[in-house]
């Protein structure tokens, strides 16, 4: 279920001829967002939308609070695509369908990828409703082989083998520090590691202990795989993940989780993400660089 589809390079380039003919926008930001972290494509003005499921070769998202529409639009002047919902290995996808509009977006110009996702928290100093700026992320599935880059390397995209050291840029991450301060909400933003699991299951607690004892901060279903093959076609990435749980760690401790709960947390912080999303975006100049 999980090998690799026989995806080449002018099914990508079909997808991305399709939707540049649909729409004016040529978008230099693309936007992942996660569970329950759709709206921050609200914020798109002049807007072209698209179903996942009119979008040729594009795979179809299942899990609730993931919208399936793909959104073209303009955020303090700078031109985006946001993703409303991604694709997930759990819900069968291979990895290189789960990763199939990350290569699109570079065919479309895209230069940088924001990625964000609603994460299960391990750290024992965050709270629920923190934001965790994503420095580093262990990718569980990748480390057993199951890598969105296995398989024949299209060389147009990117090399064999690429570096994984700093991949979440370090000049965006210092921004978006200054950002949550400006704003007033440094006090529940935190910066650390990120791990991708397989799901759809929550952890056992046996994991995450596992998981803690590894200096993982939070943990999640989804990230790794789009940020691989962003990296590899040589985008730029900054990642943020939303603390909606604390993980259960202790056989004393009676809580559990629920993607319910996951997607109340989500709307509680809403609107602090898209305007640090949103102010991070219009600091870019139009290369992407930073100002």
């Amino acid at each position: 279920m999980h090998s690799k589809d026989q995806i080449c390079h002018e099914d990508y380039q079909r997808t991305a001829d399709w939707l540049l003919s649909q729409t004016q926008h040529r978008p230099k930001v693309a936007i992942i967002c996660g569970s329950g972290l759709g709206m921050l494509a609200d914020a798109l003005k002049c807007q072209d939308s698209f179903k996942y499921s009119d979008i040729p070769g594009f795979p179809q998202s299942t899990v609730k609070g993931h919208a399936g529409r793909l959104v073209f639009g303009e955020l303090k002047g700078k031109t985006c695509v946001c993703m409303q919902g991604r694709f997930h290995m759990y819900e069968g996808h291979s990895l290189s369908k789960v990763t199939f509009p990350v290569r699109v977006f570079k065919l479309l110009g895209v230069e940088t990828l924001m990625v964000t996702n609603a994460a299960g928290s391990l750290a024992d100093s965050y709270n629920c409703g923190d934001i965790m700026i994503i420095r580093d992320h262990i990718n569980f599935p990748g480390l057993a082989g199951l890598n969105p880059l296995s398989g024949p390397n299209d060389d147009k995209f990117g090399p064999r083998f690429p570096p994984m050291s700093g991949v979440y840029d370090k000049s965006l991450r210092k921004m978006a520090f200054d950002i949550c301060k400006s704003m007033g909400v440094s006090q529940y933003v935190q910066e650390g590691v990120y791990c991708m699991v397989g799901g759809p299951n929550f952890e056992s607690i046996a994991e995450a202990g596992l998981l803690h004892k590894l200096g993982v901060d939070a943990v999640g279903m989804s990230t790794a795989p789009e940020v691989l093959v962003a990296s590899h076609c040589g985008m730029r990435v900054f990642g943020l993940s939303l603390i909606t749980n604390k993980v259960v760690k202790s056989y004393e401790d009676n809580e559990s989780v629920s993607h319910e709960a996951v997607l109340e947390v989500s709307k509680m912080r809403s609107e602090t993400l898209q305007a640090l999303v949103t102010e991070l975006i219009s600091r870019m100049d139009i290369n992407n660089n930073t100002a």
